[in-house]
């Protein structure tokens, strides 16, 4: 069973937004593959949230150049008030998502990470990632 399934009924509506932009700008970092959609487009049935899932879409598509920068900036205040247990879980579970696809970019692991360092919790995901 993935983290996301374990969780994903528990996740709010905030949470599960933030896990799919978060995992949209890390899967189309360096430009997103067909088979990365797919994963998307799974995760969020999976969890109930296709209409976030347009909605992360058409965040992304309104100015791809500023997109990643302008998710962070989302999603710093959207998870501002979060523990950082939860915000640790999403960057985890993102990651497990990457990794999971067959391999993980030079490019999507620093997405990853300058997220990380945003949240505080640069330390915390590479352990998490070093136990795994």
């Amino acid at each position: 069973m993935s983290a996301m399934q374990e969780t994903g009924l528990r996740m709010t509506s905030n949470q599960k937004k933030a896990f799919l932009l978060l995992k949209a700008v890390v899967f189309g970092y360096d430009g997103l593959e067909e088979q990365e959609g797919r994963l998307l487009h799974a995760a969020a049935a999976e969890l109930g949230a296709l209409e976030v899932l347009n909605w992360v879409n058409e965040f992304l598509a309104s100015d791809p150049v500023s997109a990643f920068d302008r998710a962070r900036t989302y999603l710093n205040k959207l998870t501002e008030h979060w523990d950082s247990k939860v915000r640790l879980q999403c960057l985890g579970m993102v990651w497990e998502a990457t990794s999971r696809k067959g391999h993980i970019s030079e490019m999507e692991a620093v997405a990853l990470l300058r997220v990380a360092k945003d949240w505080k919790l640069q330390r915390e995901l590479i352990g998490m990632v070093r136990g795994k």
